[in-house]
């Protein structure tokens, strides 16, 4: 079978697709299968291009803005080239942008390509926190009260209400960005309004009510909860885009040490999570577990990352699932239900 693995493209994760991908085509090709390399941003990838391109890491912070622009200036956009057509699967290994929020996904049904992950409406949904928020609650998933920031909204008012309705610190971050980019913790009113400047430069802006606790995660795989493990950071801090993508940054405890009735809630939240937002094949979702004991979901994640130090491989590799096994498994979800 040839598969197309698609990644890079342009969104402020294009650092994390790459790492992602260069886990997932040696992976493929261990299986027995042809592979090619496909960059969104510039095209499918010749040997030569597919090392050079892949060698590349994760740094400390994502790509420069200025860097991005000058690729989408350049021409450069979402494409599928000819040689993608004749392919028998697509591998999304994008994250964020069009790549995640169902724009790609809508593209891959309407041309017939069959792919790996959720369709156009589950990717959607599940990249707008403020609906899948929505959507979690009137599920009866417990998830931190939050409010959209207006614009402008740098008035002492919004700050008030802020505080009367979520109380400080609070968690502020873009609406639709993954792997922590543009956000911050402001601890209070003063710190605020340079949070949502921050969060503001990468789209609408969320200001949720940060729960103070353990940082769990859960993975699923066809509809099942695979180990629940623990990002072990301080109680008062944020899993931060340094912390996940630095080798040695942060201790992950595969499965996580916690009572059984913790973990047992952590993998029902994390299936209720998968069919409310209408996902498939695989999806991520992480937690916090407050002091009280009680585990509040944060997010949920349709193309979570597979890089070496991603979480959904440590999931799935902690519920007797090796890195290859997982990649070939997807493949074969996405082709049964597509």
């Amino acid at each position: 079978m040839r598969i197309s693995v698609l990644f890079g493209g342009e969104s402020e994760e294009r650092d994390v697709s790459i790492a992602s991908a260069a886990e997932i085509i040696p992976a493929l090709r261990s299986r027995g299968y042809e592979v090619l390399a496909v960059d969104t941003a510039h095209g499918a990838l010749d040997t030569a291009e597919e090392q050079r391109v892949l060698r590349g890491g994760v740094g400390i912070e994502p790509p420069s803005g200025a860097h991005l622009q000058a690729m989408r200036q350049g021409g450069s956009s979402l494409r599928l080239p000819t040689a993608v057509g004749s392919t028998d699967l697509v591998f999304i290994a994008l994250h964020g942008g069009s790549g995640e929020d169902g724009r790609l996904q809508a593209l891959l049904d309407l041309a017939g390509i069959p792919f790996t992950g959720s369709g156009s409406l589950g990717s959607s949904l599940a990249m707008d926190k403020d609906i899948s928020k929505t959507l979690l609650r009137a599920g009866g998933v417990l998830t931190p009260d939050w409010v959209i920031a207006p614009f402008p909204s740098d008035d002492a008012s919004f700050a008030r209400a802020v505080g009367d309705r979520l109380g400080y610190p609070v968690v502020v971050k873009p609406t639709a960005q993954g792997s922590t980019v543009g956000l911050s913790i402001a601890r209070d009113r003063e710190s605020l309004f340079p949070a949502i400047a921050k969060a503001r430069s990468f789209g609408p802006v969320m200001v949720e009510r940060f729960v103070r606790g353990r940082e769990l995660t859960v993975g699923i795989l066809d509809g099942q909860p695979l180990a629940v493990g623990e990002i072990v950071i301080p109680p008062d801090e944020a899993f931060s885009y340094e912390d996940k993508y630095q080798a040695g940054a942060v201790r992950e405890q595969f499965p996580a040490e916690v009572p059984a009735a913790v973990a047992e809630a952590a993998r029902s939240a994390a299936v209720a999570a998968h069919e409310l937002l209408r996902l498939d094949g695989y999806s991520r979702s992480d937690f916090r577990l407050d002091d009280d004991g009680r585990l509040w979901i944060i997010e949920t994640n349709s193309l979570p990352g597979m890089t070496a130090t991603s979480l959904l491989p440590k999931s799935a590799a902690a519920f007797g699932i090796d890195y290859a096994e997982l990649c070939d498994r997807i493949c074969r979800l996405a082709l049964r239900q597509r």
